[in-house]
């Protein structure tokens, strides 16, 4: 027979839980997704209100953090579990994945070549990636800029150790380069557009004469892609949507791009042109893209060893 005693022990005990359930609950139905300050359909779709929008309807809400400087400390926040998506490269994702980062890549857009390249200031005597034996060059350490560098040197045949890598955050590479500091700077944009533009550079090379592979991915942590499918695939349904509205209304993505940026208005256009290109789940010849430039990653010394691409990448409808 139960006592007094136990009866009320066991109702405390229901009434805990009872007051727990609601908060576990609420937690489930928040998506935190870490904005990049740069050209990509996150920063698009925050600023337009589309996913707060479409996630309230299902009683989900988002909660954004940022904005970071660049793919690395955003992973950085993913892997401590501040985050549960972002954006970034794909090099910078097989840099994560080789470093044992609980990530998963959910999509995939190919960058186009003028989204990114190695520019120099204009009175510069540099006129090809040839003409950079002997000088330094400003790169992120293990991100895009350390790969079109490299990728650039092989193209073209230049010892990579004839060229002074210089490793520098996107924030640090601006002033080292209008300094003089660095004689070039490998980047991507809007790094590369306000080079250009407003530092008074010229571009000696562009992705496409680079040869780059790169792209820009979507990811997110290992353990809410599996948690979290039907959310995750929600936020990459708004994705879609928010990307097919740029590719077709470029100038006004760029506009909304330079705003959340900081950079001059006169921009927009150009960084539209080069930033609203498609967005796609990650089919297989992206994931053997990935991988591809993953082994040439290790074969280069960029990164110990190739990580496994296929348990890092997932397939999205």
């Amino acid at each position: 027979m139960i006592t007094k005693r136990q009866f009320f022990i066991a109702m405390a005990a229901i009434a805990g839980i009872a007051n727990l359930a609601p908060a576990a609950h609420a937690a489930d139905q928040v998506v935190r997704i870490g904005w990049l300050r740069g050209p990509n359909d996150i920063t698009l779709a925050k600023s337009r209100g589309t996913l707060e929008k479409a996630l309230a309807e299902k009683g989900i809400k988002v909660e954004w953090a940022g904005p970071f400087p660049a793919a690395a400390p955003a992973f950085e926040a993913l892997n401590a579990g501040s985050i549960d998506i972002t954006a970034g490269s794909s090099t910078s994702a097989i840099t994560a994945l080789a470093a044992k980062v609980p990530l998963v890549v959910f999509a995939y857009q190919k960058m186009a070549a003028g989204s990114e390249g190695i520019v120099v200031k204009r009175d510069s005597d540099i006129g090809s990636i040839k003409d950079l034996a002997g000088k330094k060059v400003a790169v992120n350490r293990g991100g895009t800029g350390e790969y079109l560098l490299m990728r650039g040197l092989a193209t073209n045949g230049v010892d990579p150790k004839s060229v002074e890598r210089v490793y520098l955050s996107p924030s640090d590479s601006g002033p080292s380069f209008t300094q003089g500091h660095v004689d070039a700077w490998a980047t991507w944009d809007p790094f590369l557009t306000i080079a250009e533009k407003a530092y008074d550079g010229k571009v000696v090379a562009d992705g496409a004469a680079i040869r780059s592979d790169n792209a820009v991915v979507l990811v997110a942590s290992r353990e809410f892609a599996q948690s979290k499918p039907g959310q995750l695939q929600l936020v990459f349904d708004v994705i879609k949507s928010e990307n097919a509205w740029a590719v077709a209304n470029k100038t006004e993505a760029g506009a909304i791009w330079v705003k959340e940026m900081n950079v001059p208005a006169d921009l927009a256009k150009k960084i539209g042109e080069n930033n609203a290109v498609p967005t796609t789940a990650v089919s297989k010849a992206d994931a053997e893209q990935i991988g591809k430039v993953a082994e040439w990653y290790a074969k280069n010394g960029i990164i110990p060893n190739a990580p496994d691409i296929n348990s890092g990448v997932i397939s999205l409808k």
